[in-house]
């Protein structure tokens, strides 16, 4: 069968060809991660961003990291505020710090701001969670701060009812359901002055600046999107983790559609949180089912969201059969394609299913081709971290 003709390289002028191809143009381009820390698709995002940048007039980043995290890299990048090297400690969630590729991203966007008038902006787009949450307390505390009184409550009292923080952050949550104090009385009492606090910044808008409006909001969507998260980590229904999982991809989802007021904006996350179609996972004798992020941003925004997802050939010592979908991407002449999904789709029978040895790789489902924009396919990466 003939591939070749739905692809093309993957450069400057490939990525261009495919906006124009695209009913609108985007608000949110997604480029999903088959695998994470695959240190090639970390170095060919930054080239895709840049291009972006420069030809596309893209001005905003966003990766799955924690959202109130990445206040600290926009600052940086920004204004300028910290080292390098303490913005990558304090800036990412999920270890994402360590990736050499957001190290170079970093470095080149802030000296991207100190030679132009109109900024680049990065964001963190993930909950301050994975599975386990943070407290709510810099979030409920930095809404507090941003408002004028009356207020529902002093900083005196919402210091009270968080109490310790590893009262929160305990991460045996995640297995024991008992040890969440996310239905105590406490958390039910900080959950109405969240809702509380939200409510005045909606009375109070006119007053704040947009930098300060946009952090308040920011603020208040994660203090009662991690309040939510807590109550139904005390859950012991069988649907507590899929509910989990379905709350985290809202989240991501939320903070995106504040990212597209800042669009076009590239988004930088795995597939199964960018992809449109329903998220499966298997848990013991469960099936686990949620909508990502992708399918709820993508209902929002209609064709103003557009998805690439990656695709690995050889990955380490793992070689796709020939007879699988990354095997007949392989064929490709090219190191890095960009391929017509849709297309690829008419063009192939059913390919096998691709079994891989590396866990953290997740093959592409040719299933589900026709629910994708594009597909970034790297024939080879070595670096895998």
């Amino acid at each position: 069968m003939d591939i070749k003709g739905t692809a093309r390289p993957l450069d400057g002028s490939g990525v261009s060809a495919f906006l124009r191809s695209l009913p609108a143009k985007p608000l949110l381009l997604g480029l999903g991660e088959a695998r994470h820390f695959v240190g090639e698709l970390g170095e060919l995002r930054n080239e895709i961003f840049q291009h972006l940048v420069e030809h596309e007039g893209y001005r905003s980043f966003a990766i799955e990291s924690d959202c109130l995290m990445g206040l600290v890299v926009d600052d940086h990048i920004t204004t300028g505020a910290g080292t390098l090297d303490d913005v990558m400690e304090r800036g990412f969630s999920h270890g994402f710090g360590a990736s050499p590729a957001n190290r170079d991203l970093v470095r080149w966007m802030r000296a991207y701001n100190e030679e132009h008038d109109e900024k680049l902006r990065f964001y963190g787009f993930d909950g301050p969670l994975e599975y386990w949450a943070a407290s709510p307390r810099q979030a409920l505390t930095g809404l507090h701060g941003l408002l004028d009184g009356p207020l529902p409550c002093t900083m005196e009292t919402l210091d009270t009812l968080l109490g310790p923080d590893d009262r929160w952050t305990n991460e045996a949550t995640v297995m024991d359901p008992s040890q969440s104090i996310g239905q105590s009385t406490e958390a039910q009492r900080l959950r109405l002055l969240a809702d509380d606090l939200v409510a005045l910044l909606d009375t109070q808008a006119p007053r704040l600046s947009a930098e300060d409006g946009e952090r308040a909001a920011l603020y208040g969507r994660t203090a009662v999107g991690l309040l939510r998260y807590h109550h139904w980590m005390a859950d012991t229904s069988p649907a507590r983790i899929a509910r989990l999982s379905g709350l985290r991809d809202a989240m991501m989802a939320a903070n995106l559609r504040a990212v597209a007021e800042h669009g076009p904006a590239l988004v930088f996350a795995h597939n199964l949180h960018l992809q449109r179609n329903k998220s499966f996972m298997p848990l013991g004798d469960q099936q686990l089912e949620w909508w990502s992020a992708g399918a709820i941003t993508g209902t929002h925004l209609g064709d103003r969201y557009a998805f690439l997802a990656s695709a690995l050939g050889t990955a380490g010592d793992n070689i796709p059969p020939p007879d699988t979908l990354e095997g007949l991407l392989s064929t490709l002449p090219w190191d890095h394609s960009l391929i017509d999904a849709r297309r690829l789709a008419k063009a192939i029978t059913q390919p096998a299913p691709r079994t891989s040895h590396d866990r953290a790789y997740f093959p592409l489902d040719p299933a589900q081709l026709d629910t994708i924009d594009g597909v970034v396919f790297l024939k080879q990466a070595v670096r895998l971290g």
